[in-house]
């Protein structure tokens, strides 16, 4: 039987959040006079407090205005790289990298799922040593061209569960001859838990904390 274990990246091997991070780390090194931009953040927020904006359409407005409409990826590289080794080193649990490092040893094929940007989960799942990733997806042009726009949906909720099952028709493998582990810290990810043989709730947020006692999920606190 093939075994899998899959992560949620924020808040489950991370520590905070990485999305608005990465994009102001970009702000800091690429283009300082992005700044100038933030009195327009709020608005999207507001947007999507409204229900006017959806969680897609404000990841790729922030995105506009502090990334930029069409940067190029080769130049992103050195900075996606300096950031990836930036959550290593300063937003991580050390505990998850131990279980990551665990389920490894337990002969576990590896995946990180999150909604956060592939463009830059790839440079941290390689140095965590994931095997395969799922995340959100950026469009880039043939110019090598980031643009602010989401391919598909934004990988979160019952889209992430999608992206999973999507994965693993890809690889050729059949629910019932797989073991799944799942982990993650935030109740949105309860489709994805509950398609999992083994849920794990790892400092769970307060619903989720709820749910997974409801549901007999096991709790792992790593803070």
């Amino acid at each position: 039987m093939t075994k899998l274990s899959i992560y949620d990246m924020d808040r489950t091997i991370t520590v905070r959040g990485t999305y608005t991070p990465f994009l102001f780390h970009m702000v800091f090194a690429r283009a300082p006079w992005r700044l100038v931009f933030l009195p327009l953040l709020p608005f999207g927020f507001i947007g999507y407090g409204l229900k006017l904006v959806s969680r897609k359409g404000l990841k790729t407005y922030n995105q506009r205005l502090l990334l930029g409409g069409k940067p190029n990826i080769a130049k992103l590289e050195p900075h996606i790289e300096r950031y990836a080794d930036k959550v290593m080193q300063v937003n991580s649990y050390s505990k998850a990298i131990a279980q990551v490092e665990a389920d490894r040893a337990e002969g576990r094929k590896l995946v990180l799922a999150t909604a956060s940007y592939e463009l830059y989960v790839n440079a941290i799942a390689k140095r965590l040593g994931f095997d395969e990733v799922i995340a959100t997806r950026l469009k880039i042009n043939e110019q090598g061209q980031v643009l602010p726009e989401i391919i598909g949906e934004n990988c979160y909720d019952v889209a992430k569960l999608d992206r999973i099952k999507t994965f693993l028709d890809k690889q050729g493998l059949e629910r019932e001859s797989i073991h799944i582990r799942a982990y993650s810290d935030h109740v949105s990810d309860a489709p994805m838990l509950d398609f999992a043989d083994e849920a794990i709730a790892t400092t769970p947020s307060a619903p989720l904390r709820h749910l997974a006692k409801k549901r007999g999920w096991t709790i792992l606190d790593w803070a």
